[in-house]
């Protein structure tokens, strides 16, 4: 059997296995094949750029490589592999040097020597997070960072854009209350009332683009959260609508709003993972006692 044979059957083992193939998966799916041949068909397989190696706790995964994602060098050695699978396993949302460094069991300097090479090489980049300021996630070179790294529109260079947001804010409600306003003007009856002073997010998101307020490109989902703080402000309610969207609809509340877009929860960038929403303190969430010091 030539070496390209068996290179092609131990790389047909290691893409059955997405997670990856350790040495004990490829001895028992490949029998006939000796320890040092089937190093050989690694290395080779290694040096084509067909797998990349994973290290997980004490033992080696091979992997087989999206042909479409950034490959490292040629030259570059196990540790280097090593650590760039482990950050490229973090995706968009990055990982910090200290898992890094566990997964990879190298220690400080060496890791921090292989962290430099690689941003050098522009193959790696860290980038700064508003969860922690103190801390860098690193990713690939390529990706865009994730919402929850960066904090989507509402935040730039890591601070909280808090008088962005407040008029955000304002023309939204302003734009709901012009809507409920000609709806009023019509006097079609309160069933047609409601329904003609209800505003999808696509209207919403049409009418702050038209006004040009925004530096950056909002999205849909963007306006959305923005909405949101409009209905925690008690100015808005939010009505499931039976194709199971929303919309938004300005209100006359008695009450005095409680002003919860001064606070970070309807615009935090972690509120899908907080356990204290709904008896929120400055004393329960860390990310509030951030925002309030």
């Amino acid at each position: 059997m030539s070496g390209d044979d068996i290179s092609h059957q131990i790389l047909a083992v290691i893409q059955g296995i997405p997670a990856g193939a350790n040495n004990e998966d490829l001895e028992k799916s490949l029998p006939d094949i000796t320890a040092a041949v089937r190093v050989e068909g690694l290395n080779k397989l290694l040096k084509q750029g067909s797998i990349e190696i994973l290290k997980k706790g004490d033992k080696l995964f091979y992997r087989a490589k999206d042909p479409k994602k950034s490959a490292l060098p040629k030259d570059a050695d196990n540790e280097e592999k090593i650590v760039y699978g482990i950050i490229e396993e973090g995706g968009s949302k990055g990982i910090w040097i200290r898992d890094i460094r566990i997964q990879s069991n190298l220690n400080m300097t060496q890791l921090n020597k292989i962290l430099k090479n690689l941003e050098t090489k522009k193959l790696i980049k860290a980038v700064k997070s508003v969860n922690a300021s103190k801390k860098k996630v690193y990713m690939l070179y390529n990706l865009e960072p994730d919402r929850s790294v960066t904090g989507g529109a509402w935040y730039q260079d890591q601070d909280f854009e808090a008088e962005f947001v407040d008029v955000l804010n304002q023309q939204c409600l302003r734009f709901l209350q012009m809507k409920r306003d000609n709806a009023e003007k019509k006097r079609e009856g309160p069933l047609a009332f409601k329904q003609l002073s209800c505003c999808t997010v696509k209207e919403v998101h049409k009418f702050i683009s038209d006004l040009g307020i925004s530096k950056v490109n909002l999205d849909e989902d963007d306006l959305e959260t923005i909405l949101k703080t409009v209905v925690y402000d008690g100015n808005a309610e939010r009505i499931l609508m039976s194709d199971g969207s929303h919309v938004y609809r300005a209100i006359n509340s008695p009450l005095a709003p409680p002003g919860l877009v001064q606070m970070p929860c309807g615009i935090c960038p972690v509120i899908k993972n907080c356990s204290t929403c709904g008896d929120v303190t400055p004393t329960k969430c860390q990310y509030m006692k951030e925002w309030l010091d």
